[in-house]
């Protein structure tokens, strides 16, 4: 299962959205603007960036919207 981690005024965040929901892919959104998203965030990947995947089947973290769409294309 893929843990998204967006802003929703973030345009890179909803371009994953968009690409997750146009081709049905489930995933968990986990918007930082609550607190204890934020702290997930940091700790599993350091920094208050978004967007943000986490991929807790093969614990896999990754920032950058083109790069979050090229490795869940590879996955579905």
């Amino acid at each position: 299962m893929f843990d998204l981690y967006i802003l929703e005024s973030c345009p890179y965040c909803r371009k994953v959205m968009d690409f997750l929901d146009k081709n049905n892919i489930t995933y968990n959104k986990k918007n930082i603007s609550d607190k204890e998203n934020r702290e997930q965030l940091i700790r599993l990947g350091g920094y208050e960036q978004v967007p943000f995947l986490h991929d807790s089947a093969l614990n896999i973290n990754m920032y950058e919207s083109d790069d979050i769409i090229k490795y869940i294309e590879s996955k579905v």
